[in-house]
Formats: C-alpha cells, structure tokens, sequence
C-alpha cells in the first residue's frame, strides 16, 4: 500500500522539473511513511512514497525495467492476492525475478500481456506504467475501486496521483470546484469519474486510462454483469463460505503485523473468526480492535439507526474467536479537536460532513498503526449481502431515487440544511440527484423472465455495489493511509461480488433478514448473540459534550462574518443551531454544525476558487 503521483508532458523534458516531481511526491508522505523515491526519462516523471509490506528490502519504487525498445516504469498502490500464482506462471513464460515483491510481478506481467494484466490480477490496487517503447503512460485501477486514483489531463499530456492533492502541488493544476464540484460535494452519490476538482477526473473502477501523443483514451476491464444463478441455498451458502475462505487465507499474507476491525455486527465478526481460525493453525493469534465512546455502552440509547452498543458483541467475538482484543475509547474532546478535523479534510480534500464518523475512525486507525501495519475491514458486505435499511423499506424500494437518499432527512440530516437559499436555489441538488439516476439505472440489465420485483432488488444491489459503496470505501481508504495504515477488504473480492450479485433476493433474504446467505455461512464460527444481531451501522457518540465543544467552535466562525464560508451556508441557520440549549446527542441533530465546521476548515485549508455559476 502505497501512495503513487506522475507528470507526463509531451513537449518538454521533466528532468528539470524535479522540484515539481518532488513536491507532488512528498504529499503522499502519510501513505507511504518508509520510502520515497522518484524517477524521471524525457517526457516522464514518476513519484512513489512507500507503505512496506511485502518483501520489505526488495519492494523499492518505482521499479523499472530496460528492454532493447526502451525502459518500462512502473509506480503501484495496493496489493495482488494472486501475485504468488502469476509469479510461477511468468517464470514458465521466461520471466525471471529479482525480488518477492508483487510490485515486480505487476511490472513482468505488463511486459508480458500489456494492460491485459489488468484482468489477471485479484486485489486492490491503482498503478501506472510509463511505456518508453511506445511512449504511452497506461494507469489501472481495481475493478470496486478501492484504491483511489485520479488524473488531470494538460495541454500536452497529464499528471496523476492517488489523491488529488498529489495533482494539486503542481502548478499546472486550478484549485477551482465548479457548481457540479459543489453539487457532488453535497449530496450522498458518488457519480462514477467525478473527481470534484475542475478539470480533474478519476480512473474509474475497472478502466484502463492510456495517454500518448495522440491523446487520452479509456478501456473498461470490469463490470458487474448480470447472469444466471442456478445453484440452490445450501449450494450458495457453501460457495459463499469457500470463497471467503479462500479470500481471508489470501488477505492474510503479509510481512508485518496484521489485525481486524471487529465492530460486533456480523460482517467484521465472521471475517475476524474466519481470520482467528486460519492464524489459529499457525500458532498464532489474531489481534482485534474495535472503536468506543466513553461512557457509550453504559448510557446508550437506542434510536432508529442503532437499536445496540457495539462492546458486548465485539467482547462475545473476541472471547469466542480468541483474538488478543483491545478497545479504543474516545473521549468528546478527541473527537471535537480541531487539528483531528483538519487532518480529516487533508486526508479526504474535501469536507464531508460526517463530522464524528471521520474523526473517530481516524483515531480509531491511528491507535491501531502503533501495533499493525495491515487490517482487515468488514466494509462492503452491506452492499454485497443486502444489509441496509434500504433494502427492507417499502418506500425506499419504490422510490425513484437512489434508495438511501428515500430517508436520508430522518436517518442523517439533511446535506443542504445550512446552505443558503440562493445557493440551493443555483444548484438544483434534486435535478442533479435525479440526472444521476437515470443513468445509473439505465445500464443496469435484467434477466430474461425476471419479476419485477427481483429486477428492483437487483437494481438497489447495483446502486449500491456501483455507487454507495465507493464513497465508504474512499472513506475508508482515506482515513487509513492518513496514518499509513492498509486496510483490506475482503468482501470486495470480485469473485464474491460477481456471484451474490447475481443471486436472487429471494436467496439472500431466505430467512426474511438482512445478509442471510453470510450469516449462514459463517454461522459456525459466531456467537449466537451476533448470530441473532440486528444490523448496526457505524457507530457516533452520544455525548451531549461533543455537539457543545462543535457549538463553541461554529461561534468562532460566525465571530468573522467575512468568511468565504458565508457565501455558502446561511449564516441565521448556523447561528440558531450555534445558540440551541437543548441537550444535542444525535449525529441527525448535528449535521449542520459538523457541514459548516468542515466546510469552513476546508476553505481555509485549500483556499479553492469556487464558481457557483
């Protein structure tokens, strides 16, 4: 896991440009802590900081390769559970490596399938290769997007990096955010491309994005298609359980320490107990790591979203799984620290809003990191499994809409609720929300003789797996390697993916619950008491505290009236919400203090010309 930034530039040579190189280069400090390199040939510059994982001494980047056509480069972010089996099969085509690095093998299996490679790999990742045969620069990204990537075409070529801010410390780069960039920023889609930033897009999940002289051009790898399912349940419970067998054993490979996220809901407790009985065979024990707040699961108090605190079946798994546990408490004034959400806006470039949510699971991450390099995530089994509201909720499933923007007022606040009039009013967030849609919807097929209500759960499972899920999983990302911490997926593996995609609703709600064909298939190795466990999101904390300090801090800004923040948000609003006296304990009632304190940073942080026109 790595962080990766390059500039490409057809009219000019960039080995004098090594100021430039670098200061893109060192961005990406926080995702890569052990290593930096570069590495510059005529119109190419490539930049790399390292987080080591695999073959610690010999993964060194970028790694580059002479051939009698000239030199190929490559510069990588991510990892390939299936590099072991890709290096055999190289070998027997004449390969011959120097390294146990999967970074080399990504490079040997470039030179022997082009970007064809692309289809061959099992993992994460986001990687670009300058081609000096062919001068072309080639950037790949994993089929569900796990690894962000994003590009900027130039005048005569383009620059690249994990995260936008790689692009940003190059010059050549306006820090501009039109009304789409504000529209993005403010409703809960992620439309596939967008990058938020004029000008700058991303590579989008399952593409190949190759420039050369003649221009820019894009090839889809991947997509999740629609096919027929013909096993019976206990066939598709037990394919679902050996493939995550299969997927943890491969996730698990790693040179440094590795943990699990383990919140107590049944996602991370079957992929911990999976991982616990696998390391168990080895003699070793897995560590486990779960998030609290002080205080939380003595005084909880249930509400639509969280009917349960997290510790007690967080505790049932440890106990069970016999993992070596330790829960990260946080207080509110962790949480509400104002350098904790700058770290947050600096990691992610742009205020999301979610205020507690991101501060926490950065701390959470970075607590973890003083004793792992490597975790492994739940995230994505909702999206996989059906395990949202959304998927249950009668007005959610007819809406037309994305189906977790239904409810979103009741259930998180509503995004626009601080933004003024004239603004609402400029960017037509319910036509944007709607334009979304339609296309979304539009390339979604649908199986000869499928009911219409098997093709609506099939359109919320793709929604959901094509969108929902790529803003956690930027989250995720985002948070992670601010701290220089790599977090693994397992449910994202595209094999899982592919085949309970394609599994009828009817399948996966068998037991009339959320997730039934995982619960199943993990129920040997779980608790009863998450067993039966109602589905639980993230947690937020309920300390009134918390929602007091982010009062004090909004009436700091609304003490400068002349903040480019005010030409966005309503100032009366924010004030009425500054000055409430009644106890406020629920992320709903505190999302607009979390969007102005985060808009506001942000503003200050990167000083964006906004163009609301």
């Amino acid at each position: 896991m790595c962080g990766i930034t390059g500039w490409v530039s057809f009219d000019r040579d960039l080995t004098t440009e090594a100021a430039t190189l670098h200061a893109m280069t060192e961005t990406m400090a926080c995702r890569g802590p052990d290593d930096r390199g570069t590495w510059t040939e005529g119109p190419a510059a490539l930049g790399h900081r390292r987080l080591a994982i695999i073959d610690l001494p010999g993964g060194r980047q970028p790694m580059s390769l002479a051939t009698p056509e000239g030199t190929v480069a490559l510069v990588y972010s991510g990892e390939a559970y299936n590099f072991t089996e890709l290096r055999r099969e190289l070998k027997d085509r004449g390969h011959r490596f120097t390294t146990d690095s999967d970074t080399e093998v990504v490079l040997h299996g470039y030179l022997e399938w082009g970007d064809a490679v692309a289809e061959r790999l099992n993992g994460m990742y986001a990687f670009a290769v300058w081609d000096g045969r062919r001068d072309k620069l080639v950037m790949i990204r994993d089929r569900m997007g796990i690894k962000p990537f994003y590009y900027y075409p130039t005048a005569d070529g383009v620059l690249f990096g994990s995260e936008p801010k790689a692009i940003l410390a190059n010059p050549l780069a306006r820090r501009r955010v039109t009304a789409d960039g504000l529209r993005e920023m403010f409703v809960m889609i992620k439309t596939p491309g967008h990058a938020i930033w004029d000008g700058m897009r991303e590579v989008e999940p399952g593409t190949v994005v190759t420039v050369d002289r003649s221009g820019l051009s894009t090839r889809v790898y991947w997509r999740l298609e629609t096919r027929p399912h013909t096993d019976d349940r206990d066939t598709t419970i037990g394919t679902v359980r050996t493939l995550l067998d299969d997927i943890v054993r491969r996730q698990l490979v790693a040179d440094v320490p590795r943990c699990t996220l383990l919140s107590g809901g049944l996602d991370s407790s079957a992929m911990t107990a999976l991982a616990a009985g696998q390391l168990a065979e080895q003699g070793e024990k897995v560590r486990s790591f779960a998030v609290d707040f002080v205080g939380q699961t003595e005084h909880f108090v249930a509400d639509e979203l969280r009917g349960t605190p997290d510790t007690p079946f967080v505790h049932d798994v440890a106990r069970l799984a016999g993992t070596d546990h330790q829960d990260i408490v946080l207080g509110s004034d962790a949480l509400a620290d104002p350098a904790v959400r700058d770290q947050v806006i600096r990691a992610r470039d742009l205020p999301s809003g979610l205020g507690d949510m991101d501060s926490s699971l950065l701390l959470l991450f970075r607590a973890i990191r003083e004793k792992s390099t490597v975790a492994l995530s739940g995230e994505s089994a909702d999206e996989v499994f059906g395990g949202y509201l959304q998927f249950f909720d009668e007005e959610a499933r007819r809406a037309d809409t994305f189906p977790w923007l239904a409810n979103m007022g009741r259930h998180f606040g509503e995004d626009a609720d601080v933004l003024r009039a004239d603004v609402t009013d400029s960017l037509d967030l319910q036509g944007y929300v709607a334009d979304g849609y339609r296309t979304a919807v539009a390339g979604i097929d649908r199986l000869d003789g499928e009911s219409d209500f098997e093709y609506r759960m099939r359109q919320i499972s793709h929604l959901h797996l094509t969108r929902f899920v790529r803003m956690l999983l930027d989250r995720k990302d985002r948070m992670s390697m601010a701290v220089g911490l790599e977090v693994r997926v397992p449910f994202c593996d595209h094999r899982l993916v592919e085949y309970v995609y394609n599994t009828p609703w009817a399948l996966k709600s068998f037991d009339g619950r959320e997730k039934s064909l995982l619960r199943e298939a993990a129920a040997d190795v779980l608790p009863r008491s998450v067993y039966d466990r109602v589905k639980s999101p993230y947690p937020s904390t309920q300390d009134p505290q918390y929602a007091i300090a982010l009062q004090k801090q909004v009436k700091e800004v609304l003490a400068r009236p002349s903040h480019p923040v005010f030409d966005v948000v309503d100032r009366d609003r924010v004030r009425r919400a500054a000055e409430r006296t009644e106890p406020v304990s629920t992320q709903v009632a505190r999302r607009g203090l979390e969007r102005t304190l985060d808009l506001a940073r942000w503003l200050d942080l990167y000083s964006p010309e906004l163009a609301l026109g």
